[in-house]
């Protein structure tokens, strides 16, 4: 594992996705996400909204949609320069600019909607912090999932995507 640029690999029920993160562009994001892995936060969540032609987001609900607590949030970093382009991962937030803790989302189109001074500027914009290196199969299986509402969650799959296990590659 370089320093600048950690491996994960990324279990799920339909596959593997293989993650480069990249610490230099975006140092905060990878700490987050990698600390959150070592900690098992990942295990056992689901992809809980999942949207064709846009993108695939999980990491902080278990299959009965119950949320995992999380630390605090971090400092966005969409300033970085990456632009939420298709396989790569970005944190996902709330409204507030600063509030994105451990979900995540892939996206399986580029989104220059979701990037700082993308197609509106008043959008500040979602932190990309790596990209899929192997198993956007993967990602296109989870994508083309039938989804429907339940408990107040819109495009969740009707059959949970389980993320079995998040392992930093060393």
């Amino acid at each position: 594992m370089s320093v600048s640029n950690p491996l994960v690999q990324m279990e799920t029920s339909l596959g593997e996705i293989i993650l480069e993160l990249d610490a230099a562009k975006a140092p905060l994001s990878v700490e987050n996400f990698i600390a959150y892995a070592r900690a098992g936060h990942y295990d056992g969540t689901i992809f809980h909204r999942v949207i064709k032609g846009f993108m695939i987001q999980g990491g902080g609900l278990t299959p009965d949609l119950q949320e995992r607590p999380t630390r605090d949030p971090i400092k966005n970093e969409a300033t970085n320069g990456l632009k939420n382009k298709v396989g790569t991962i970005a944190m996902a937030r709330s409204e507030e600019v600063d509030s994105a803790a451990a979900q995540f989302f892939i996206n399986t189109e580029d989104n220059r909607s979701l990037d700082h001074g993308g197609l509106n500027p008043a959008v500040f914009g979602y932190a990309v912090f790596g990209k899929v290196v192997d198993g956007m199969n993967v990602v296109y299986t989870i994508e083309q999932q039938a989804t429907g509402s339940q408990g107040g969650f819109a495009d969740l799959p009707k059959e949970p995507v389980v993320i079995q296990s998040v392992t930093i590659i060393d």
